[in-house]
């Protein structure tokens, strides 16, 4: 699969990413931590075991959640 540009909309605001192929690859170029997430695409849950293989495509649609623990 070409690495490319891809312009997707996530939490409801849009960027622009080079090189992104998976939502593996958009979870470590934001920095965060996949077990500590809930990641849909396109209105459907992604499971963490299919982030690797799960691809982007440029106008994806993303909402991700980061859980924070506290007491």
């Amino acid at each position: 699969m070409d690495v490319r540009d891809v312009e997707l909309i996530i939490n409801g605001e849009s960027a622009r990413y080079d090189g992104l192929r998976t939502v593996s690859d958009l979870v470590a170029a934001l920095g965060l931590e996949p077990k500590k997430l809930a990641v849909e695409l396109n209105r459907a849950i992604v499971p963490k075991s299919a982030y690797g293989a799960t691809p982007l495509s440029n106008g994806d649609t993303l909402e991700i959640v980061h859980f924070v623990g506290g007491g």
